[in-house]
C-alpha cells in the first residue's frame, strides 16, 4: 500500500486533535474530490514498518484523541489488506483513542453485503473503527457547513453501536459544543 500524506495534529477530520492517514488509491474518482491525487494505488509513499513506528509514535500525546484514515479509499481490498495488521497494533497500544475512517463506500449496502469493497478484512476492519464516514462525495451536494463531512448524502456512522444493533445508527458528538 502507498499514502500521499500524514498528518500528525488534524482537527478537520474528525473530532478532537487526531493523526491522519491518507491512502492511496481509490476506484470511485467522484468529480469534485478534494484528492483527487491519490486515486492512483502508487501515488506518494510506500506504506512501511517506519511508517507504522511513525503513526504509533505520533498517536502517543495525550492531546490526541485518535486515528483517521482518509484517501483515496481505505476500504479498498488492498488497503484493507494492509490497514487491518497496522490497525491491530493501533488498538493494542492505543486502546482508549478512537479511530474514524471515511470511505466512498456505504456501510450497510456496500461493506457489510456482497460488493467489490468486501474481502476477508472488512469485517475485522470495521470491527475496529468507531466512526465511519461513509458515501461518495458528491459535489452537487457539497456543503461547507456540515460538519466532518463533504457532501450532505454522506452520514457519520457510530460502527460500535451500528454492529451491535444490526442498524445503522448514526454517530453523536461527545463534545457539547456552545455550553
Amino acid at each position: 500500500m502507498y499514502y500521499g500524506e500524514i498528518k500528525k495534529c488534524d482537527i478537520a477530520n474528525g473530532e478532537g486533535v487526531r493523526v491522519s492517514l491518507f491512502v492511496s488509491g481509490c476506484t470511485h474518482h467522484c468529480p469534485g474530490c478534494f484528492n483527487e491525487a491519490t486515486w492512483d494505488f502508487h501515488y506518494g509513499k510506500e506504506f512501511t514498518e517506519e511508517t507504522e513506528k511513525e503513526l504509533l509514535d505520533a498517536l502517543e500525546p495525550s492531546y490526541i484523541n485518535g486515528l483517521s484514515l482518509l484517501g483515496g479509499e481505505p476500504f479498498e481490498p488492498e488497503n484493507q489488506k494492509a490497514l487491518v495488521p497496522f490497525l491491530r497494533k493501533v488498538k493494542e497500544r492505543y486502546p482508549e483513542k478512537n479511530i474514524w475512517c471515511y470511505s466512498g463506500y456505504l456501510y450497510d449496502s456496500q461493506l457489510l453485503s456482497e460488493s467489490r469493497a468486501r474481502c476477508e478484512y472488512t469485517d475485522e476492519m470495521l470491527s475496529m473503527i468507531d466512526v465511519l464516514v461513509d458515501g461518495r462525495f458528491v459535489e452537487s451536494l457539497k456543503d461547507i457547513t456540515l460538519v466532518f463531512r463533504g457532501s450532505s448524502n454522506q452520514r457519520l456512522i457510530d460502527v460500535k453501536k451500528s454492529l451491535e444493533s444490526g442498524d445503522v445508527v448514526l454517530w453523536e458528538s461527545r463534545i457539547k459544543r456552545g455550553i
